[in-house]
C-alpha cells in the first residue's frame, strides 16, 4: 500500500493510504479485454471483394464491371448441397454423404473458368442455416479455381 505523509506547520502529520487493489483489477480486466478482441481484428480483414451487384451511393463512382460480367457465375450454398449457376444452366451438386461436394465444385467451377478464362467474378448465397464455415469453404473453391472477385449476396439463395 502506498501512503503520503503530509506535514503540517500545526505539527499534526496526517497519514492517508490510497488503496491501489481497485486501480490494478481495473487494469488486469481492461488488458484482458483488448488481448480477447485482438482477434476480431483478424476476423474483419477477409477480403471478399467489392461489391458490385450491392446498392450503391450516388456519390460512389461507378465501379469498371469485370471481363465477362454478362455471364453470371452464382454459387448458391443451401442445405441440399451447392447450386451453381452460370449464365442459364443450373448445375446441381448435392450433398454426398451428408457432406457437401467440393471437389465437384471445384471441378465444375475449373470448367466454367476454361469457358470464361477471363472471367474473375462468382457471387455465393449462404442460406441462414448453413454454418459460417461452409460460405469461408465455398469461398475458397471459388479462390482455388481462379475466381477472384467473390462477391457475397445478402438475401439468401432463391
Amino acid at each position: 500500500m502506498a501512503h503520503i505523509d503530509s506535514g503540517d506547520s500545526s505539527g499534526r502529520k496526517k497519514n492517508v493510504e490510497l488503496n491501489l487493489v481497485p486501480v490494478i483489477d481495473l487494469m488486469s480486466v481492461l488488458i484482458t479485454f483488448l488481448l480477447i478482441t485482438a482477434v476480431w481484428t483478424q476476423v474483419s480483414m477477409i477480403q471478399i471483394g467489392s461489391s458490385l451487384y450491392g446498392k450503391k451511393s450516388e456519390t460512389q463512382p461507378a465501379p469498371t464491371p469485370p471481363p465477362n460480367a454478362d455471364v453470371v457465375l452464382k454459387v448458391d450454398v443451401k442445405e441440399g448441397g451447392y447450386v451453381l449457376t452460370v449464365g442459364r444452366q443450373i448445375i446441381s451438386l448435392p450433398k454426398l454423404n451428408d457432406q457437401f461436394d467440393d471437389a465437384g465444385l471445384v471441378a465444375q467451377l475449373q470448367r466454367v473458368k476454361q469457358l470464361y478464362p477471363e472471367k474473375v467474378d462468382a457471387i455465393l448465397t449462404v442460406a441462414d442455416v448453413i454454418p459460417y464455415e461452409q460460405l469461408i469453404k465455398a469461398m475458397d473453391n471459388c479462390l482455388s479455381s481462379g475466381f477472384t472477385a467473390v462477391s457475397v449476396a445478402t438475401g439468401g439463395p432463391i
